[in-house]
C-alpha cells in the first residue's frame, strides 16, 4: 500500500486520519485491495504508512462505520465492501499511472470576476469565483485546475479557508451538495499558468471539462482540468 504524503503545514489539508481513509479507499478502487483481503496487522500497517497507530485506528474506525472493513476478533481487519462513492474524493478521477494516489491541492489564486463569454451558461449570477490550483497525487503535481463557482453561492471565498477537497468545503461551509458530475474528456494545451504539471506552456495535454450538479439538478460549478498524461491517467469505474 502506498504511503500517504508527508505532513502538510497548510491548515487546509485534510486531517491525517481522513487522508489515510482516502488512501485505503483509493487502493480498493485501484484493485490493489479487494473485498475479502486481510489488512496487515495495525502496528505493521501504521509503520508502513509512517503514521501513529492511534491515527491509523481512527481511520479504520471510520471505514468500519462506513461498512468498508469488517473487524474479526483475534483475526484482524478485512475488506468487506468496495466503498464506492463514499470517499471525500469519490469524484476525483485522476490516478497515478500505477493506480491510486492520494489527491492533494495547492491553491494559486481565488478571484471574483465577471463570467467570461466562453464559459458555458450556468448559475444565476453574472459573476463567479475563479479558483486556480494545482492538483497533486501524493507529492507529485499532475494537473492544473480552473474552477468557476457561481457567485450566487457565496459572497466571497478566501484562499486560506478553502479545504483541499472543494466539495467538502462546499458542503460544510456553503451548504452546497454536489450530487453528480458530467466529465467531457479531450485534449487541450497547457495554460500559461500551468507549467508546473511538467509540460511546457502550450504543450498538448489531457483535458477534462466538468459540469457539476446538485440534487435538484442545478449546475453551480464548471471546471477545467489540464493534466500531464505521463504522470496521471483519467479513470472512471462502474460496478
Amino acid at each position: 500500500m502506498a504511503a500517504p504524503p508527508t505532513a502538510v503545514a497548510d491548515r487546509t489539508a485534510l486531517p491525517k486520519y481522513l487522508q489515510l481513509r482516502e488512501v485505503i479507499l483509493r487502493e480498493i478502487a485501484a484493485g490493489r485491495l479487494r473485498v475479502g483481503d486481510r489488512l496487515p496487522p495495525e502496528r505493521a500497517l501504521a509503520q508502513d504508512l509512517g503514521v501513529a497507530v492511534g491515527t491509523l485506528r481512527k481511520a479504520l474506525d471510520r471505514l468500519h462505520e462506513d461498512g468498508v472493513i469488517a473487524r474479526l476478533q483475534g483475526s484482524g481487519n478485512y475488506i468487506k465492501d468496495a466503498g464506492k462513492d463514499i470517499g471525500v474524493y469519490s469524484f476525483f478521477r485522476l490516478e497515478r499511472m500505477d493506480g491510486g494516489g492520494l489527491p492533494r491541492a495547492r491553491v494559486l489564486s481565488v478571484d471574483r470576476l465577471d463570467k467570461p463569454d466562453a464559459l458555458p451558461n450556468f448559475g444565476l449570477d453574472p459573476q463567479g469565483h475563479r479558483i486556480r490550483r494545482l492538483r497533486l497525487l501524493d507529492d507529485v503535481v499532475v494537473a492544473a485546475e480552473e474552477i468557476w463557482l457561481d457567485g450566487a453561492r457565496a459572497a466571497r471565498l478566501s484562499q486560506g479557508d478553502l479545504s483541499e477537497s472543494l466539495y467538502l468545503y462546499y458542503r460544510e461551509r456553503l451548504g452546497l451538495w454536489i450530487a453528480a458530475v458530467e466529465d467531457r474528456i479531450g485534449v487541450d494545451v497547457v495554460p500559461d499558468w500551468g507549467a508546473a504539471i511538467g509540460l511546457g506552456v502550450g504543450a498538448t495535454c489531457g483535458f477534462v471539462e466538468r459540469h457539476s450538479t446538485t440534487p435538484e439538478g442545478d449546475c453551480p460549478e464548471i471546471s477545467y482540468t489540464w493534466f500531464n498524461p505521463a504522470r496521471a491517467r483519467y479513470v472512471a469505474r462502474s460496478r
